[in-house]
């Protein structure tokens, strides 16, 4: 009886080691640049390695597969070069592994990038039009790592000169009672182990708004009209002055000013009307005088031509009237 054989081939996988990052030194100083490799031992066939900074997977990378001394199994290493930045600080890295073995579930080493840099300085002030007799406040933003020591103030390239009105809390400077000798450029500095940084802020200081708001006198009807205009300053307060104007906002600052030209061209309209209505009115009733004459006795004559002669005779003496278009 004949024998039946059947041939089966089998495949042994080879399951790849956990991965291993090297070449990471903590911390990185902010333009360094790093080389971060990731490796795994023992897998068949050879498996995929794939980098990832937040998520975010990095294309631009080295690949390198070498065969074990078992002859069975492969090592593979891949490299990942880039320039420490500061947007890089506190980012994870990590190199996942990918195999046939391991179904859905890759093999994963990550690592938290940690960037020293030099700190960034900032000065925000906390009005962008500065009056006299106003106060202001600089808010010094600084940012770095490791974080920044107290900052500095200076003006002038000197201290500050007036340290009873010009207070630093932290990393503000309080100005009060501001005036013109406040004008000038201040600078904040700030300094951590890498470096030091600064910003500069020129103060300028403005006088007090002035507004110039229209009145109008409407008099009689026998005489002109005449308008006036009257200053008035912020700092008096007076029951028909209204000062709408924000110093303390420069977007509504123009929206007011426009405002007030509005308001004084229909003013000034206004006043003209009444000028050219009353300029009118008094050339009618003055357009002039005409006379006339009636016959005297031309009432008691018998007929019309004993009232002409009668008329004729009395001409003379005919009495002048005048009357008016009103």
């Amino acid at each position: 009886m004949p024998v039946k054989t059947s041939k089966a081939f089998l495949t042994v996988l080879g399951v790849p080691e956990v991965p291993q990052i090297s070449g990471f030194i903590s911390p990185v100083m902010e333009g360094d640049r790093m080389e971060l490799t990731c490796k795994t031992s023992g897998s068949k066939p050879a498996a995929d390695i794939r980098w990832f900074k937040n998520d975010k997977e990095v294309k631009d990378v080295k690949y390198l597969k070498e065969e074990d001394a078992n002859r069975k199994t492969f090592t593979v290493s891949s490299t990942m070069n880039f320039k420490a930045d500061r947007s890089d600080d506190g980012a994870v890295v990590s190199c996942r592994v990918d195999h046939e073995s391991l179904n859905s579930t890759p093999q994963i080493a990550m690592q938290v990038l940690e960037i020293h840099y030099l700190p960034s300085v900032k000065i925000i002030p906390s009005t962008l039009w500065p009056e006299e007799g106003q106060s202001i406040t600089l808010i010094c933003e600084s940012k770095g790592k490791p974080l920044p020591d107290p900052v500095l103030w200076t003006k002038d390239g000197g201290d500050l000169p007036d340290p009873e009105r010009m207070v630093v809390n932290g990393r503000e400077l309080n100005i009060n009672s501001l005036n013109r000798t406040d004008n000038g450029t201040y600078r904040c500095e700030a300094a951590n182990s890498i470096g030091l940084n600064s910003a500069e802020y020129v103060l300028i200081i403005h006088d007090v708004s002035n507004i110039l708001l229209p009145t109008t006198v409407i008099p009689s009807l026998t005489t002109a009209t005449v308008t006036t205009t009257v200053a008035l300053t912020s700092t008096v307060p007076s029951a028909t002055a209204i000062n709408t104007r924000d110093p303390n906002a420069m977007a509504e600052k123009d929206a007011t000013d426009h405002a007030v030209i509005g308001g004084i061209v229909a003013v000034v309209v206004f006043v003209t009307l009444c000028s050219i209505i009353l300029l009118g009115r008094y050339l009618a009733r003055h357009k002039g005088t005409y006379l006339t004459n009636e016959a005297k006795g031309a009432e008691d004559a018998p007929d019309a031509d004993t009232a002409i002669i009668n008329a004729e005779g009395s001409q003379v003496n005919a009495e002048e009237k005048k009357e008016y278009f009103i």
